[in-house]
């Protein structure tokens, strides 16, 4: 029972801040990023200009429409025209 709890409580930690979720013997750890990525809530203009332009923006789909851009080192997620997760990504 207390691993279905650990993992539950490591993802909200994990889509709180800017981390990366490993696995080590006996468990998970988070390990901090160093990458500067957007704030949610932020609109597309903002991460546009914070951010310029990313390598590639993959088109809405699904109701509501989520969308993603695409950056070297990072994915943001938009639902409608607003940051809802980013994803640090490794090369």
């Amino acid at each position: 029972m207390k691993i279905p709890c650990l993992l539950i409580v490591t993802m909200f930690i994990a889509s709180w801040s800017c981390a990366e979720t490993i696995v080590v013997p006996g468990g998970i750890a988070i390990k901090e990023a160093s990458v500067v990525t957007p704030e949610r809530g932020m609109s597309m203009d903002q991460v546009a200009a914070k951010f310029g332009t990313p390598v590639s923006k993959i088109p809405a789909v699904g109701v509501p429409p989520i969308s993603r851009w695409e950056y070297v080192g990072f994915t943001v997620y938009f639902e409608s025209d607003h940051v809802v997760h980013t994803v640090v990504t490794t090369s």
